[in-house]
Parts: structure tokens; C-alpha cells; sequence
């Protein structure tokens, strides 16, 4: 397999100023000539193994962190953003972009958040009899979206709170998992909060849940924690940890979104919501354990479930968050969808990136899950970059209580790129060697470039149209 070139020139200069070093300088700390650092930093030349080596030695830079995942991530959001309507006149080239990202990705990023404004600008314009008195309010990232991006951009992963969660296992944990009663006993134990599954909460405490509808509420006066007894025993669980992070770790929490710097204390709270989810997901599947279990079951979602106790949706989304630096599991990708194509959780370790705005490409397999519930499907997928997949989808219900109560549905969709395929159990009899056997799928129809795809829905930006009336294809247009 061909070794893909390392491109990391912004990387190394930030490296280079924390030293408040000079080219000169540090080009001799690492052994190498100035011209080539200098060439390096401008991305170039791709840096070398044994740059990264002498990076290690003289700077201890773990070299694990130094991968250009980021810059697939923000390539793929400038580019979808640059496909906007809203942006309008010439489009640059993928080589322009990559070069912006590459070497300005400060740059690239003040670009999205001018576009976001753009869009709410937009949206305000076009429903301005309703936004006139607000005019001030979609000029910003909604709260959800900052914190959406926040996740995103640190690889969905939270160094603090995983040892915090991992810790907090290791001293419940008599065998495989936390169980329900162990983390009981442990906030009543150490906070003095009682915990009630059901009615007789006391002091307001399931007084407002007459159908069972909500999953966790906290009376700090009355030191009650009630649960929603329709709940599954996994979900149970997954409260009380994110009721001991919001107790137990409040400063580590202020301290990670003080240095996010979000606009509003929406966004603020939104996170704190966030970074106690993702305790608990540590906590309930605590690294070592679960990575190393990952491993010995080959990533058998079903498997993994049943040995911690613990949900489809939260092994799938744990699975996605092992990027430990020197300790990473299999990079995968993790969205949730609804039924109309919304993507309500989206992360990727890969190149793969979600779409920011719109539906998700209706040839990915995750719309077909909803025509299986309950049955993990399989699909060999490849991007218009080349990039081929492995991508697992499965449709999940959430009943939340009586006949008149809704009844929420979505699917799960994790996937990795095929040369990890061989450490799923999913992959053992399917012919990834065939280039046949993969679907070409997309982001998004508009920045997607396929000529012949039969489910697009609107036609790609950077294409110019053929318009034949004599001639009826299967859209009503054809592509340069």
C-alpha cells in the first residue's frame, strides 16, 4: 500500500515558535538545512520520518499527534462552504484550497465562521418580517453549532475527563463495566444524593414526569436524583455518571470551555452538557478496558454491548472517541440520523467529513437501516476522492412510554476505511479486494462531482450544465 505523504508545514512552525526558535535555529536542533525547513513549513516538502524522529528527541513531541486530520476536516468544511450559493463568483480550485489550509489554517477558519455569518445573514433576509426585532441574533453561530465544532476540531476527545471517567471505573469496577447499583452507591456515598428510579423523588423530583417523559433530574435542596424508570438500566447509568461529572469535575469542565472561548453562556451550557456525556461514556466504557475488548471481539458491536451493559449507540459512539495520542484505537466515523437525512450526531476520525448544511448523501446505507430495524447492514462505500469504506448502519428506536407517547427512531452509522476492515468481524466475507463491490457515495449533492449519479438532487456547483430538452436522462441535465 502506498504511504501517504505528510504535509504539516503550520504544525511545525507552531512547534518552532513555542521554542522561539528561528528557522536557523531550529533547522539545526533537528539536523536538517534551513531551506528545507523553510520548504517543510510552506508545505513544500513533506516531512520525513526521520524529521519526526528528530522531532521526538529534541523537542519530545509525541509524533502520534502529528497526523493531517485536521486539515481533511477543515478541507472538507472550506470546500463545502465555498459551494454554497451564498458565496457566489468563482470557485477556486481544490489545489487553492488545499494550499489556504494547508498554510493558513487560521485563515480557513475565520473563512467559516464569516461564512456561518453569511448564512444566518441570509436566513434573516429571507424571513425578515419574523427576524426584524432580532436582527442581531443570527449574526452569530447558533450556540449548538459552536459547540458542535468544538467536538469536532479536538478530535472528539477529551484527554482530562477520559482518565477522569477511566478512574472513576477502575474504583467501581469489580468485573466488566460499572453497574447501575455501583454508581448509585457511589454518589450517594461521597455527595449524599439518594437516587429514586421512579416516583417518590421528593421535592419536585418526577412531580413533572406524570408520563415518564425526561431521563435525569437533579433537586440540589433536596439531594434527589430521579431517573425515569422506562428507561433502560444502560441509560440509568449513563445519567448518574454525567450527574458525578456535573458534581465531581465542575472545575475541569469551567476550565475546557473557558479556553473554548464560545460567544454565548448558551453555548457555554450546552457544553458542559456535552463534556459531562463524555465522563460518562469514559466511565461506563473506560479506555483500557473497552479498547482492549474491541480488539479481542473485532469491533462486534452487539458483543461489546452485552459485555459492558451498555448501548448500541454508546459502544458505537465510544468506538469513534479512541484517539488517545499513542494509544489510538481503529479510526472510525460516528453519525446519528434521523428519518429525513438530519445528521443530529456527527464525528469522524477519518477523511471522511459529514456534511455542515443539508441532508446526507442518500446513497449511504444509513437511510437504508430504517427498511431493517434491529439488523446492522453493510455497505462497501467509496468517496469522489477514493478514499473506499467499510460502513455499518442500523436503525434504533427509543420508546419513551405509553400508547400517546412518541417513539424516537434514527440510525446509527459507524464506518472506517477498508485497510482497517480486516479488524471488524463485518468485513470476513466481503470482497474488499474488488473495486466493483464499493457504492460510490458523496458528502452532499452540491459539492459532489459525479457525472452519472442517479439520486442526485440538485447538481454540483462547480459543473456546468448540459441542458438538452431533446434528450431525458435520469435527471433533467447532464455534467461537463
Amino acid at each position: 500500500m502506498r504511504t501517504r505523504k505528510l504535509f504539516i508545514g503550520g504544525k511545525i512552525r507552531a512547534i518552532r515558535g513555542e521554542q522561539g526558535l528561528t528557522q536557523a535555529g531550529f533547522a539545526q536542533k533537528l539536523g536538517i538545512s534551513t531551506s528545507y525547513l523553510n520548504q517543510i513549513e510552506n508545505n513544500q516538502r513533506h516531512v520525513s520520518a526521520s524529521v519526526l524522529l528528530a522531532l521526538a528527541e529534541a523537542f519530545s513531541v509525541d509524533i502520534t499527534t502529528l497526523s493531517d486530520q485536521d486539515t481533511d476536516r477543515l478541507l472538507a468544511d472550506v470546500s463545502e462552504a465555498l459551494a454554497d450559493p451564498v458565496t457566489g463568483g468563482a470557485q477556486p480550485s481544490l489545489t487553492d484550497v488545499k494550499l489556504v489550509v494547508q498554510n493558513a489554517p487560521s485563515f480557513a477558519r475565520a473563512f467559516l465562521s464569516l461564512h456561518q455569518a453569511m448564512r444566518r445573514s441570509g436566513d434573516q433576509l429571507a424571513e425578515l418580517d419574523e427576524t426584524l426585532e432580532r436582527s442581531g441574533a443570527l449574526s452569530e453561530p447558533t450556540p449548538y453549532e459552536e459547540v458542535r465544532d468544538f467536538f469536532h476540531y479536538v478530535d472528539n476527545y477529551i484527554h482530562e475527563l477520559d482518565l477522569a471517567g477511566e478512574a472513576l471505573s477502575r474504583d467501581l469496577a469489580k468485573s466488566r463495566g460499572i453497574s447501575l447499583k455501583a454508581l448509585a452507591d457511589h454518589i450517594e456515598r461521597r455527595h449524599r444524593v439518594r437516587v429514586v428510579i421512579g416516583s417518590g423523588g421528593g421535592s419536585g423530583a418526577g412531580r413533572d414526569e406524570p408520563n415518564g417523559s425526561g431521563l435525569r433530574r437533579f433537586d440540589p435542596v433536596s439531594r434527589v436524583l430521579w431517573l425515569n424508570p422506562r428507561t433502560p438500566a444502560s441509560t440509568q447509568a449513563f445519567q448518574i455518571a454525567c450527574q458525578i461529572a456535573l458534581i465531581e469535575h465542575d472545575t475541569d469542565m469551567t476550565r475546557i470551555i473557558e479556553g473554548a472561548r464560545f460567544r454565548s453562556a448558551d453555548a457555554a451550557g450546552i457544553c458542559r452538557i456535552g463534556l459531562a456525556n463524555y465522563f460518562a461514556g469514559a466511565a461506563l466504557l473506560p479506555y483500557g478496558t473497552f479498547s482492549a475488548a474491541a480488539r479481542e471481539l473485532r469491533h462486534d458491536l452487539v458483543l461489546l454491548a452485552d459485555r459492558f451493559s451498555t448501548s448500541l449507540e454508546q459502544v458505537a459512539h465510544r468506538l469513534s472517541t479512541l484517539q488517545r495520542p499513542s494509544q489510538k484505537g481503529v479510526p472510525f466515523f460516528f453519525a446519528r440520523v434521523d428519518k429525513a437525512g438530519n445528521i443530529t450526531k456527527r464525528h469522524s476520525a477519518t477523511k471522511l467529513q459529514f456534511a455542515r448544511f443539508g441532508s446526507a448523501c442518500p446513497l449511504w446505507n444509513a437511510h437504508s437501516a430504517f427498511e431493517t430495524p434491529n439488523r446492522i447492514i453493510r455497505q462497501l462505500a467509496e468517496t469522489p476522492d477514493g478514499v473506499r469504506y467499510l460502513c455499518l448502519a442500523t436503525a434504533v428506536s427509543k420508546p419513551s412510554g405509553g400508547w400517546r407517547d412518541p417513539v424516537q427512531s434514527y440510525a446509527l452509522a459507524l464506518g472506517c476505511e477498508v485497510a482497517h476492515a480486516g479488524e471488524l468481524v463485518y468485513a470476513d466475507d466481503l470482497d474488499i479486494a474488488r473495486a466493483e463491490a464499493f457504492e460510490p457515495i458523496g458528502v452532499s449533492c452540491r459539492i459532489c462531482e459525479r457525472r452519472n449519479c442517479h439520486q442526485r438532487a440538485v447538481p454540483p456547483l462547480k459543473r456546468r450544465l448540459i441542458v438538452d430538452p431533446n434528450t431525458r436522462r435520469t435527471v433533467p441535465y447532464g455534467l461537463e
